[in-house]
């Protein structure tokens, strides 16, 4: 790569000196501080993938919302807005209800588990599109399998489909699906061509709300017979629920970022998810980082 087509990647990556001056971040911090709602904490953490869409709050209260206006404040129930804010904002869910321990526990899950770890990949594609496991097909436009070269050495993993990708079938579309690319061709990686995407949930959740721990471990058998017929050499993993999945654990992106982690013998490095980046744009840089470990974690593989 020439050193002119590396600056033009590193200027959208937001990593060159312009976009980091001291007048632009001030202003940047604070035009968001005006807009952000008084009553919601500033997120310090990345959030799921689908809360890059703002949740639209109707002008006009609902005859619900002026019920509820009327009665004390402690029997008032959150409008559906609320509630999404409240769920962003509120702590993971521990890792003793991510996906591993619920197929370990539920028989009918271990069976159905046990059943698509035997599909090929021409099957797999099948089951999912045809999915009704979960109650987040009734809301769904079309299933989110993934797109790019099912032999890839590199694998990224995201979160769960956003109103773009529940549009299109395709992960990682919209402005969070073009920072993404543009991170990937910065060490030469093609979404059409030597990489794989996916999502850890298949479905978009309505109103871009947090997956449940009931819906991850639903949807984990698909991700964990992806990775196994993928065959990847590394696996980016970016975002929470990605990591709580792949991992098995609970911690903040700052918490595990920097080092190789394991999922069934393959490394896998976490890095924030693009949405986060989206608003945080000083953190790119770690981002950055995360993109040269994964890199150089797979050429010591290939040479090894």
């Amino acid at each position: 790569m020439n050193a002119a087509r590396r600056e033009l990647i590193l200027e959208e990556l937001g990593l060159q000196p312009q976009w980091v001056r001291r007048s632009v971040l001030n202003e940047l911090a604070a035009a968001n501080e005006a807009a952000a709602p008084a009553v919601v904490p500033a997120v310090a953490e990345p959030v799921a993938e689908a809360h890059r869409s703002a949740v639209p709050v109707a002008d006009t209260p609902t005859p619900v919302a002026q019920e509820s206006a009327a009665q004390p404040a402690s029997q008032r129930r959150p409008s559906p807005a609320q509630a999404a804010l409240m769920h962003a904002d509120a702590p993971a869910q521990r890792s003793d209800t991510a996906a591993p321990a619920n197929v370990e526990q539920d028989p009918e899950l271990r069976r159905r588990a046990a059943s698509i770890a035997q599909l090929d990949w021409e099957a797999l594609q099948g089951s999912v599109a045809a999915c009704t496991a979960c109650g987040l097909c009734k809301s769904r436009n079309r299933t989110v399998f993934g797109v790019g070269n099912p032999e890839a050495d590199w694998l990224v993993v995201g979160e769960a489909p956003g109103a773009d990708e529940d549009r299109q079938g395709e992960p990682f579309v919209g402005q969070a699906g073009k920072l993404l690319d543009s991170m990937l061709d910065a060490v030469g990686r093609k979404r059409q061509e030597n990489v794989f995407i996916l999502n850890t949930l298949k479905c978009r959740p309505p109103q871009n709300r947090n997956p449940t721990p009931e819906e991850l471990a639903l949807c984990a058998p698909y991700l964990h017979r992806q990775v196994e017929l993928i065959k990847p050499k590394v696996i980016f993993a970016v975002g929470r629920f990605a990591v709580q999945t792949l991992l098995g654990r609970e911690a903040s992106i700052a918490s595990l970022r920097g080092r190789l982690h394991d999922y069934r013998g393959i490394p896998v490095v976490v890095s924030y998810h693009p949405a986060y980046l989206l608003r945080n744009l000083p953190d790119k840089i770690k981002a950055w980082q995360d993109l040269l470990l994964a890199r150089d974690t797979l050429a010591g593989r290939q040479d090894s």
